[in-house]
């Protein structure tokens, strides 16, 4: 190969290896906790560069390092710094108001009390999807906004 096909070559790996470790990272998704928008093995591409406290929404689907076993974990962000958080008989309520889900399936879960809680501020409150086989904030409690490491802007097909 000729030495500029070399440094082009060169460029392009430094400029996947910067963005992958500074912007953009494809993640392997390892639990059912999120089923049915994200199943085992789906690959998502996550931004690790809108993670501050201020940027963060409701509805968003978060990396962050899991207090439970200080794994990476991805989880919906229900709620932010300042809402409560329940679940009646198997409903999201969020500041006193149900939310519609259609990703949960609610038969799956029917019966499930939790809460009220108030979420502090700096931390976000995440539910897993399949809520029934979920470890998420309802056992170790709202996720300090400083543990997430990037939300999930795009699905990768398979």
């Amino acid at each position: 190969m000729s030495r500029r096909v070399l440094v082009a070559a060169a460029g392009v790996a430094g400029a996947v290896l910067l963005v992958r470790g500074t912007a953009l990272e494809p993640r392997v998704v390892t639990s059912p906790s999120m089923e049915p928008t994200l199943g085992v093995g789906t690959v998502v591409l996550v931004d690790k560069l809108s993670v501050r406290w201020d940027e963060l929404r409701v509805d968003d689907l978060v990396v962050f390092t899991s207090p439970q076993d200080g794994d990476d974990a991805v989880k919906r962000v229900v709620a932010v710094g300042g809402q409560t958080v329940a679940l009646r008989d198997a409903v999201l309520h969020v500041d006193g108001e149900p939310v519609d889900e259609p990703q949960v399936d609610l038969s799956r879960i029917d019966g499930t009390w939790f809460g009220p809680v108030t979420v502090p501020q700096g931390s976000v409150f995440v539910l897993g999807d399949s809520r029934s086989g979920s470890i998420d904030s309802r056992v170790y409690g709202a996720v300090p906004v400083d543990a997430v490491r990037g939300r999930v802007v795009l699905t990768l097909p398979s």
